[in-house]
């Protein structure tokens, strides 16, 4: 391990949603403490689930040094055609970009649904009537190498069908973003500091635990990929995909970032890193 890499106190994993409404049940949050104890679900502060402002609030008040993984992608692609969205004016730098967003979303609880079906409405594929899916799927350059090295096929920001689809989520992100600017850096398009923000995907983090990448269901599976990310299991019971995703995720933030390499990875220039960003975990 590199001692150049941050230190922290906390580890947080954020399952993310971007779907109508205030409360949602497919945020997950998980909490590891430096160390190597097991990880553990917080709970949220309402038994209808999540508001995704609730989780800011809560990451605001966590004190010590926090490093905090959201799984969602933090900027559209930039490089590949040298704009986020070619022919809307918006911004060359990924915190403009959030800006951007949240100057144009009117959505409660920092939904993005008004955004992606206003003036950026042409550049989303939203079914059919938009014509061949294929004009559609840009990538990030992280995104591109990751899918060249076997890891599966992430899904582009601009496909907003089907359960896979990231786009809504990944927009009522980067309104959250923009909020969280004020007290935490957000990595990479800042320099890591006390009080951190990362993208995660936790498909990828689960590769880290030494499987394929594949959804855990089981309570034997979950504490075996624990183990192998030298933490400590959880207790018995009933955990959702949601849970399993976050827990296994905020172990492997523990696991990884004393390492310099994730900080540097190997495809990521300085260019990247103001447009696009990276994902925490992908060299």
């Amino acid at each position: 391990m590199d001692s150049g890499a941050p230190s922290f106190d906390r580890f947080v994993a954020v399952d993310w949603s971007g779907a109508k409404g205030v409360r949602h049940k497919g945020i997950a949050v998980a909490l590891a403490e430096a160390g190597d104890g097991a990880p553990a679900i917080v709970p949220p502060p309402s038994p209808g689930g999540w508001a995704r402002g609730e989780v800011a609030d809560w990451l605001e008040a966590l004190p010590g040094r926090v490093l905090a993984g959201f799984d969602f992608s933090f900027a559209p692609p930039f490089v590949e055609r040298g704009a986020y969205l070619p022919g809307l004016e918006t911004a060359g730098d990924a915190p403009g970009f959030w800006g951007h967003v949240e100057r144009h979303s009117d959505d409660p609880d920092y939904g993005a649904a008004g955004f992606m079906r206003g003036a950026a409405r042409p550049h989303f594929w939203m079914g059919a009537a938009d014509g061949p899916k294929a004009g559609f799927l840009h990538f990030r350059q992280c995104e591109q190498r990751f899918n060249a090295g076997g890891g599966g096929k992430a899904s582009t920001v601009f496909d907003c069908v089907g359960a896979a689809q990231v786009a809504k989520a990944s927009f009522a992100g980067m309104r959250l973003l923009h909020r969280l600017r004020r007290s935490h850096a957000i990595w990479p398009f800042e320099a890591p500091g006390p009080r951190t923000v990362v993208e995660i995907y936790t498909r990828a983090m689960l590769r880290h635990a030494g499987g394929r990448g594949l959804k855990l269901r089981e309570v034997e599976g979950l504490n075996a990929a624990l183990a192998a990310l030298g933490s400590a299991g959880v207790p018995a019971r009933a955990y959702s995909d949601h849970e399993t995703d976050v827990l296994v995720s905020a172990a492997a933030l523990r696991a990884l970032s004393p390492d310099r390499r994730w900080w540097r990875p190997e495809g990521m220039s300085r260019a990247i890193a103001r447009t696009e960003g990276w994902t925490f975990g992908i060299g």
